[in-house]
């Protein structure tokens, strides 16, 4: 029986690819009493947790149910109370667009130790497996990371466009496969070439990922005729030329599949 109060850990954990969770995350796994993870967390990962172990799906989706960020915050707290060890696993990095901030502060309004523990974000890990490093001495030595999630009130004037399009060598986009269209336009009329490259991956660090790529002019035209759908990052910028050369994963991928049928 619990009669303490219990510690909340915010756990990032990876854009994926299970062997990309770092050693403090499986850590407090295998020491967990409750998982609340998220609906794009791999299920290999939950693995880690001991026998008996209570998971909890929070799952957050652009089209299906959500799990309100109120309701979160609530399972939190309430198993926090009851002095349980609680990790709370996010996709990716858990300050990264995790809302980590909100959950960290209902742990400290109600008193609870919380921690958060980084993790591999997909807008570095995703590009990187698709063979596109963010920087290049040659061709970036800035980039910038951008939701292009709309608000519901369908509203983008939150993104200062004119300086993204003008200031960073290279931009990436999480939540935007949806909005690709206003992400052109808004960085054609802002200065950027139209023959700017762009890369969109789809499922990053997974054995199903896939990339399509195509330029600033024309992406939102093959975006719809491909189906592209999420989640996927968006990626605009020279850099992204050096997948011609890079794409070591899907070659990688792609060998081991004539490999297995051979």
């Amino acid at each position: 029986m619990y009669t303490s109060k219990g510690e909340v850990y915010l756990v990032g954990a990876g854009p994926g690819d299970p062997k990309l969770l770092t050693l403090r995350g499986a850590e407090l796994l295998q020491e967990a009493d409750v998982i609340v993870y998220d609906r794009l967390v791999n299920k290999e990962i939950l693995k880690h947790g001991k026998t008996g172990v209570e998971l909890i799906l929070c799952g957050k989706s652009p089209t299906g149910p959500s799990t309100k960020q109120e309701e979160i915050n609530e399972i939190l707290v309430f198993h926090g109370l009851q002095g349980k060890k609680v990790v709370r696993l996010k996709g990716g990095d858990p300050a990264i667009f995790g809302r980590v901030s909100e959950e960290a502060i209902a742990c400290r309004e109600n008193g609870i130790h919380f921690e958060i523990v980084p993790g591999i974000t997909s807008g570095i890990a995703a590009p990187a497996y698709a063979g596109i490093p963010l920087t290049h001495r040659e061709l970036s030595t800035s980039f910038a990371i951008v939701t292009g999630h709309q608000r519901k009130n369908g509203k983008t004037d939150e993104i200062n466009w004119k300086s993204l399009a003008t200031s960073v060598d290279t931009l990436v986009f999480y939540m935007g496969v949806s909005q690709i269209k206003v992400i052109q336009d808004n960085l054609l009329f802002h200065g950027l070439s139209p023959t700017t490259p762009v890369a969109l991956v789809r499922w990053g660090t997974y054995p199903t990922q896939e990339t399509l790529t195509g330029e600033l002019l024309t992406i939102a035209e093959k975006v719809n005729k491909r189906k592209f759908k999420s989640p996927a990052i968006i990626i605009v910028g020279e850099v992204v030329r050096l997948r011609e050369k890079l794409a070591w994963f899907e070659e990688k991928l792609d060998h081991s599949s004539h490999f297995n049928e051979s």
